[in-house]
């Protein structure tokens, strides 16, 4: 019963903060047509009005994200060529990290290097799951497989340590790049800046969901290997 009752509470950490991420997004999605300047035309404004001029803006199906390497905001689709408040937010959210990159913030550089490494890392880290029993089976060494399941699990922790890493870089582009830009041009309508305050939450929010379900992953290869 207690265990029913912890996998139902880690479940809930674990998948709350993606829905409710997906459900604010979507809420202020609507109408598409709110602001007369698109996601894609406030954050070149932004960036023209920093003096940014060499940020490019563009559309991507990847999902929203500032690169710092190729000196560009992407924007999915929908936050590209709407007009929405969750568009105009995003842009501005992006445009942050640009505003980062640009002043040299050092958590915005820490993070774009672990990122180049961690994908590696944790394929490492699955395969190093996936042999753990056939090598204490080959070995007879239990010592051997125990190493290699701890090199397993700690490479597999290194997405969730980044995520969470992240935090401080995704809070400073909402709160103290986007939501003063916004407000110095002026570009949010009257009665929007809660709403835009809760979508830069929801924006930050997703690093932790990404954590949450990083730590996910790594119970679940416990719970295989314990068969």
């Amino acid at each position: 019963m207690h265990f029913v009752l912890f996998t139902l509470i880690f479940l809930g950490l674990v998948l709350g903060p993606g829905l409710w991420v997906k459900s604010v997004m979507a809420r202020y999605s609507r109408p598409t047509d709110r602001y007369s300047k698109s996601g894609g035309e406030t954050a070149r404004e932004l960036l023209n009005h920093l003096g940014l001029h060499d940020v490019k803006t563009e559309e991507t199906p990847s999902g929203d994200h500032y690169d710092p390497l190729q000196k560009a905001v992407r924007l999915s689709p929908e936050n590209f060529s709407g007009r929405s408040l969750t568009a105009v937010t995003v842009a501005a959210h992006e445009v942050g990290h640009a505003l980062q990159d640009a002043t040299g913030f050092r958590p915005l550089h820490w993070r774009t290097r672990l990122v180049r490494w961690v994908g590696p890392i944790e394929k490492i880290g699955a395969g190093l799951l996936m042999i753990a029993p056939f090598t204490v089976a080959v070995t007879r060494a239990p010592s051997i497989g125990l190493l290699t399941l701890l090199g397993g699990f700690l490479t597999l922790g290194s997405g969730a340590a980044v995520h969470f890493l992240t935090l401080p870089t995704e809070f400073d582009a909402s709160f103290g790049r986007a939501l003063p830009l916004l407000a110095e041009r002026g570009i949010l309508r009257n009665g929007d800046a809660p709403r835009a305050r809760k979508l830069l939450t929801a924006a930050a929010l997703t690093y932790v969901s990404g954590a949450l379900t990083s730590l996910l992953n790594i119970a679940r290869w416990w719970a295989i290997l314990r068969r």
